[in-house]
């Protein structure tokens, strides 16, 4: 069993908007947000870290409802133009750093997550996904929460969470799912 209090004293040495325990029984898995990967997304089909390679929604909700814990963490970052696809892409590996440290934390608490955050995964010049062939490194790729069918703002709503706290900042959110 983890250390709650010991947890959540590190969690506050990061830079992180919010952070807590969630049910993943309450999370929503929805086909209408998978949609949105396979018709809208230009990393469909190409990355081990996005569909059709987590696996189906109902795949997807089976394995993260497996878990009996997640933590769900959250940063924001401000930036100049929110409408400058480039500026904002480029704050997430700042969340990417942050995430890898709170799984380092559970690791230290004898816990194994499985992390969903923002990726479609570009760690790897070329995915190993294209072809046929294993991913490379598993140990540190994150599916992104979208990739799973989660609907994260039900959620959030729920909590009293904004998904957006002003005209030109961005949030990001992970989910570490694990079994204590």
């Amino acid at each position: 069993m983890i250390d709650r209090n010991l947890l959540f004293e590190r969690l506050q040495e990061l830079p992180l908007y919010y952070y807590d325990f969630i049910d993943p029984q309450k999370l929503e898995f929805s086909g209408r947000i998978r949609w949105i990967c396979e018709n809208e997304c230009p990393m469909y089909g190409k990355t081990w870290a996005c569909p059709p390679a987590v696996g189906s929604v109902d795949d997807c909700t089976q394995k993260c409802r497996g878990y009996n814990r997640c933590l769900m963490i959250s940063t924001i970052t401000e930036v100049t133009d929110i409408a400058n696809i480039g500026e904002a892409l480029a704050t997430r590996p700042a969340h990417e750093t942050v995430t890898v440290q709170v799984e380092k934390l559970l690791r230290e608490q004898g816990v194994e997550p499985y992390t969903l955050s923002t990726e479609a995964c570009a760690i790897c010049e070329r995915c190993a996904y294209l072809d046929g062939q294993p991913c490379r490194k598993p140990e540190i790729m994150h599916p992104c929460v979208e990739s799973h069918g989660i609907n994260i703002l039900p959620l959030l709503e729920e909590l009293g969470l904004e998904f957006q706290y002003g005209e030109n900042v961005i949030t990001w959110f992970s989910l570490l799912f694990f079994m204590e």
